[in-house]
């Protein structure tokens, strides 16, 4: 198939971030996309004032994208932080009061993808509290979805820039989606594939989709090393998307990328204008 005959969404929050939050949606327009997803946006507030939200809505609409994958609060991040959902105390009491706030925004702009990511090991904390506690967030995160139409996702990180985070396998992540959908009874939670952290992690890849396509809801790419631009690493990137199509997966493949010493505007070349636009899927 080739890298032309994907669907394609790219990530502002780490594409375009040389520009203020809202006039990012325009220049991913003006580089020929109409699909972005986001982080969750305000890393010091899960409840950011409403006037702040109707500028992010309103910054999609003129720009005519779509929003189709959006994080719940995880923190600071990019920073130290890694998700809230399994910090016991403050952090886990943000993300719960993230969880409605997240579903009504992404319903009111169509978006179909909500990421929960996990959190960090805490010192002197009990991993199996934590992990008791994640799963009762994410039961709630699931519900929330749900109620939307939408799926939850849950992403495998890597351990090299995040030694504190559990979830650094894909096995490791699928076994958290496995738990939530049987404990929801919902089945909306499933696998994000981020193809660069598990390139980081020295994780078979083609093993990884021949195993995990099935419960896949969504797929990053970055090159490694460097999380740049695809085709400036050691990451077959374009085999491996054709793999997944081969497997079943139809959805869209975020640019979770770096643009390297430029402008993000000129961090696309690998991909013809042409195909950039996302012509169908979630």
């Amino acid at each position: 198939m080739g890298f032309a005959e994907q669907r394609y969404t790219v990530n502002l929050s780490i594409l375009f971030t040389e520009l203020p939050l809202l006039e990012r949606p325009a220049a991913a327009a003006a580089a020929g996309f109409t699909a972005v997803e986001l982080w969750w946006p305000w890393v010091d507030s899960p409840t950011p004032p409403r006037s702040e939200l109707d500028a992010l809505r309103g910054s999609f609409e003129d720009a005519g994208v779509r929003l189709t994958g959006l994080n719940f609060y995880s923190g600071v991040l990019p920073g130290p932080d890694r998700g809230a959902l399994s910090i016991p105390g403050e952090e886990a009491e943000r993300f719960r009061a993230n969880v409605d706030v997240v579903a009504e925004f992404a319903e009111s702009v169509g978006c179909g993808a909500l990421n929960a990511l996990y959190g960090n090991r805490v010192a002197g904390v009990d991993p199996a509290e934590q992990d008791a506690l994640a799963l009762d967030n994410l039961v709630l995160a699931a519900r929330a979805a749900d109620r939307i139409g939408a799926i939850l996702l849950i992403e495998a990180l890597n351990k090299v820039e995040s030694p504190l985070y559990p979830l650094v396998s894909a096995p490791a992540a699928a076994d958290v989606v496995d738990k939530v959908n049987e404990a929801s009874g919902l089945g909306n939670a499933r696998f994000l594939m981020d193809l660069y952290h598990l390139s980081m992690n020295g994780e078979d890849l083609p093993r990884v989709i021949a195993e995990h396509t099935g419960r896949t809801g969504h797929v990053q790419i970055a090159d490694n090393p460097g999380r740049g631009v695809p085709g400036t690493g050691a990451v077959p990137l374009e085999d491996l998307l054709d793999q997944l199509g081969k497997a079943g997966y139809e959805g869209l493949v975020g640019l979770e990328y770096k643009p390297g010493d430029r402008p993000s505007s000129e961090a696309f070349e690998w991909l013809p204008r042409e195909a950039r636009a996302a012509r169908r899927g979630r």
